[in-house]
């Protein structure tokens, strides 16, 4: 079996990314939609590979294996195994493997979002572009982000707006409804949210969509306008979009 071990790693492998982006959306929750491409021709190139693998260890004949077994026995006199195939612990690789092809991880979620401090580049105050006309206009957590605290024309005043994002809570009974920003992928994921007021917060991790109104408060620019506040008038549960994330 342990002739074959390379093989069965790279099958194991191809076959987890394949599973996430090629027969479904879960590649969504780790990275950008753009690179389901190459996503799929790794998996694919993997799963060849493992092929390949196999049957150039089938080419070897008989004469191979007993020079493996050879090798393996002279090893466990010196206290270690190992041998054509690698040593025996580099099985543990299959675990990773296995559990991206059996139990893909969740999203990331509330706790990704309480363990990052609100960290916001100088982006300096200034004039956005007209929000479209009609009420509720529906925005992401970043765009509302940036109008309420950096646009000095205040273009949120008197509209209506539409939030979608999950919930997490803060120390003192606030809640928010937040949202991960990535530029590539989940490792560089950034938070955005919006405090909730005037209705009853949901589970932590519960996906809502919420409608209300700008709430104003601090200088432009400044500590003291983030994070922006909604006054809530509608709170309606929601499930996981395809794709949790916004692009940064």
């Amino acid at each position: 079996m342990r002739r074959y071990g390379p093989a069965v790693l790279l099958a194991l492998t191809g076959a987890a990314v394949l599973r996430i982006s090629l027969f479904g959306d879960l590649y969504l929750r780790y990275v950008q939609p753009g690179l389901r491409p190459y996503l799929i021709a790794s998996g694919a190139v993997l799963v060849l590979l493992a092929a390949a693998t196999v049957l150039a260890r089938r080419g070897e004949g008989e004469a191979g294996g007993e020079a493996d077994g050879e090798a393996d026995r002279e090893a466990d006199a010196h206290g270690h195994s190992h041998g054509p195939a690698g040593p025996r612990v580099a099985w543990l690789l299959t675990l990773p493997a296995l559990a991206l092809l059996l139990f893909p991880p969740p999203a990331l979620g509330s706790y990704s979002a309480e363990r990052e401090a609100a960290q916001r580049a100088a982006q300096g105050v200034g004039t956005f572009p007209a929000l479209p006309s009609g009420d509720p206009v529906e925005l992401t957590l970043a765009e509302f982000g940036s109008r309420a605290v950096y646009d000095s024309g205040r273009s949120l005043t008197g509209r209506t707006i539409r939030l979608t994002g999950f919930v997490t809570h803060g120390d003192d009974g606030t809640w928010y409804v937040t949202r991960l920003q990535v530029s590539c992928c989940a490792a560089d994921a950034t938070v955005t949210k919006a405090e909730a007021r005037g209705a009853d917060a949901p589970p932590v991790d519960t996906w809502v969509t919420v409608t209300g109104t700008w709430h104003p408060q601090g200088a432009l620019g400044s500590d003291a306008a983030w994070p922006p506040v909604l006054d809530v008038t509608d709170v309606r549960r929601v499930e996981q979009p395809a794709n949790p994330y916004e692009k940064r």
